[in-house]
């Protein structure tokens, strides 16, 4: 990687400044339900600590709190799932910036320190520059770990980084190296798994995968607008009829650069979707009144045998409506059959990695991406604002 990276700079004796991803789900009692994103930080927040820094600045946002101070969004429910995780005590101050901050970080007597929520500012969202130099006063070094934002220019992803030697933590390290691995030069065949609601949300990644790729599984569903392209019958299931010409030119252009593309030969439906409704398995062709809400049990069987070849697997967006048991099943096999593989297995942030974690996979998986739009603008190609902005090596 062309970028500094956390084991680039001198943290002993230095006031650190690292920025997470701490934006984890919580219940209406405020107890978080997925800490999935706070362990994830682990790594980069230990080797940092066994640096001897003189003091280790955490700060991240959580949800929407639209620039405003509300308890709904404080940070301190993380505060002390950290302190459960780490073993040893976490400062908790009750804003991010400001003198009042500057003075408790000095005569704190801890190292480890928690700054409340980043977006209680609504500078930090609109990237102002005075903003970003008041966080940047509070250390010596900056350090971002928060892959889940790199693709937004925030005051604390990449104004920050006008003022301080910036580098990668761990976590964002591995992000890079693995996807952007896929991206560059993956080990062949190099087969894609594209799922979720819409096409348009995957045009971009489809057109920049599709001359790496040797094989490209389509599902969930935007595989429908696919199958409607190809003149099959799709009931009532999802369809986005704006698109259906450009999903006939992308199978032409795959076609034409030897890409093969694999789509549904079954399908689960159903006449309602929710908990209890009823479901059947129809074929290519799916009856009117019918909604198509995962693979069928063929499709697996099919998708399983082309997975097996493969030396790189990269996947973005469930095969099914999997967050609804009964519909779950087509994304589940599929996990389960890349999970036994010895191929490099890359699961984008999101849907996708909430289904892995839903099934308990994720340590069978070579990497489970932690950021969900980051993962997907980076497989489109583009450049990410947090990852631009760090120094260069």
């Amino acid at each position: 990687m062309a970028k500094l990276t956390v084991k680039d700079l001198e943290l002993k004796d230095k006031k650190v400044l690292l920025r997470c991803d701490f934006n984890v789900p919580q219940d209406e009692n405020l107890n978080i339900t997925d800490d999935t994103r706070i362990r994830a930080s682990l790594a980069t927040i230990k080797y940092i600590l066994n640096q001897s820094p003189k003091k280790l600045i955490l700060i991240s946002h959580l949800g929407r709190p639209d620039g405003k101070a509300t308890a709904k969004y404080s940070l301190k429910p993380v505060a002390q799932r950290l302190k459960e995780l780490l073993g040893q005590e976490v400062i908790m101050l009750t804003d991010c910036v400001g003198e009042t901050v500057k003075k408790d970080i000095e005569s704190a007597k801890e190292t480890l320190i928690l700054l409340e929520n980043l977006r209680f500012h609504p500078e930090e969202e609109k990237n102002d520059p005075v903003f970003s130099q008041s966080l940047a006063s509070l250390a010596e070094v900056f350090v971002n770990d928060a892959f889940g934002t790199a693709h937004r220019a925030h005051g604390s992803t990449e104004g920050v980084t006008h003022y301080l030697k910036s580098a990668s933590g761990l976590l964002l390290e591995k992000e890079i190296n693995y996807l952007g691995g896929a991206l560059e030069k993956p080990k062949k065949p190099f087969i894609v798994i594209l799922g979720g609601a819409k096409v348009s949300d995957k045009i971009t990644v489809i057109e920049n995968l599709l001359p790496k790729a040797d094989e490209i599984i389509i599902g969930g569903g935007m595989c429908y607008t696919f199958l409607k392209a190809q003149g099959q019958k799709i009931g009532n299931s999802k369809l986005e009829k704006d698109k259906i010409d450009l999903a006939r030119d992308i199978l032409a252009q795959a076609k034409k650069q030897k890409v093969k593309i694999s789509l549904p030969i079954d399908n689960l439906v159903t006449d309602k979707i929710g908990e209890g409704s009823k479901v059947e398995i129809a074929g290519e062709d799916i009856p009117e009144g019918l909604i198509g809400v995962d693979i069928g049990p063929k499709t697996i069987d099919n998708f399983c045998a082309d997975l097996k070849g493969a030396q790189t697997i990269l996947w973005n967006g469930p095969l099914g409506i999997f967050e609804i048991d009964a519909f779950a099943n087509g994304t589940k096999k599929v996990a389960e059959c890349i999970s036994k593989l010895k191929a490099i297995t890359i699961i984008g942030g999101g849907d996708t990695a909430a289904a892995i974690s839903k099934f308990g996979l994720e340590d069978k998986m070579t990497h489970v991406s932690t950021g969900g739009g980051a993962s997907l603008e980076f497989l489109e190609g583009k450049t990410l604002p947090g990852i631009a902005a760090l120094t260069e090596r």
